[in-house]
C-alpha cells in the first residue's frame, strides 16, 4: 500500500487529507511542520510527500530543496496564496505538481494517485521498449534513469514522463495539451505554466552536461525531442 506523507500547520487540513487519502485506499501520516517532516521522510520512507508552502520553523519551498538533495521522492505542493510565483518556483525546485487552498479533498487525492502511477508505471514485461535512446539521450524505463553521454541525470517522476512522452514520437510536434493528457489522462486540470516549468527545469539539468538541444519549442503549438547531439547553447542577446 503507498504511503503519503501529509505536512501542514494545520491540523483541521491534516486529518481531512489523512481521512480522504485513507478511505481511497492509501496510508497516510502526518507531520505539522517543515523539521517534522524532514524527519517523517527519513523514518518513514514515504512514495510521496504532500506540502505545505507557508510553514513556521521551515517553509515547504525548503524542505522540498533539501529533500531534492537527497532524491526524487514525488512532491504534491499545497498553497495558501493563488501566486504564480510561489507556485512556478515550486516546480522548478523539483515539485510534481500543485493544488491551491481552498481545494477539494477529492482533488488532491486525485492528483495523489496520478503522480503515484506515473512512478510506478514501470513495465518490465515489456523489454523492449524499455531503453529509448535518441543521440546522446538514454532513458532505461524499468529503473526510471535517464542519462546523458552515459552520465545520470536526476529527474523527477513528472520530469521523467515529459521527456519519455517526447521520446516516443522523436519527430512529432506534442501540444502542451496532450502532455497533459498522457501524464494525468483526459480532462485532468493543470494549467500550460506547470508543463513550462517542468520543461524549463529538464533544460536546465542537461544543459549543465552540455545537453542544451534535447528539447525544442515550436512556438504557438508546443514541445517535441531534439537532436540530442549536445549543441552550444544558443547566444544571448
Amino acid at each position: 500500500m503507498p504511503q503519503v506523507l501529509v505536512v501542514d500547520d494545520d491540523p483541521h487540513i491534516r486529518q481531512l487529507l489523512v481521512f480522504a487519502l485513507e478511505k481511497a485506499g492509501l496510508s497516510a501520516r502526518e507531520a505539522e511542520d517543515g523539521e517534522a517532516a524532514l524527519s517523517a521522510v527519513a523514518e518513514l520512507a514515504p512514495d510521496l510527500v504532500v506540502l505545505d508552502i507557508n510553514m513556521p520553523k521551515l517553509d515547504g519551498l525548503e524542505v522540498c530543496r533539501r529533500l531534492r538533495a537527497k532524491g526524487d521522492l514525488p512532491i504534491l505542493f499545497l498553497s495558501s496564496r493563488d501566486d504564480e510565483i510561489d507556485r512556478v518556483l515550486g516546480i522548478e525546485l523539483g515539485g510534481d505538481d500543485y493544488v491551491v487552498k481552498p481545494f477539494s479533498p477529492r482533488e488532491v487525492v486525485a492528483r495523489v494517485q496520478a503522480i503515484l502511477r506515473r512512478a510506478r508505471a514501470s513495465k518490465p514485461a515489456e523489454p523492449a521498449a524499455a531503453a529509448l535512446s535518441h543521440g546522446r539521450l538514454t532513458l532505461d524505463g524499468d529503473s526510471w534513469i535517464a542519462r546523458w553521454s552515459g552520465v545520470e541525470v536526476p529527474l523527477t517522476v513528472t520530469e521523467f514522463g515529459i521527456l519519455k512522452i517526447l521520446m516516443s514520437g522523436p519527430a512529432r510536434v506534442f501540444s502542451r495539451d496532450a502532455i497533459i493528457d498522457r501524464l494525468h489522462g483526459p480532462g485532468f486540470a493543470i494549467t500550460d505554466r506547470t508543463i513550462d516549468s517542468h520543461v524549463r527545469n529538464l533544460r536546465g539539468k542537461f544543459a549543465v552536461l552540455g545537453g542544451h538541444d534535447v528539447v525544442e519549442t515550436r512556438a504557438g503549438v508546443g514541445y517535441r525531442l531534439g537532436p540530442c547531439q549536445g549543441q552550444p547553447a544558443p547566444p544571448t542577446t
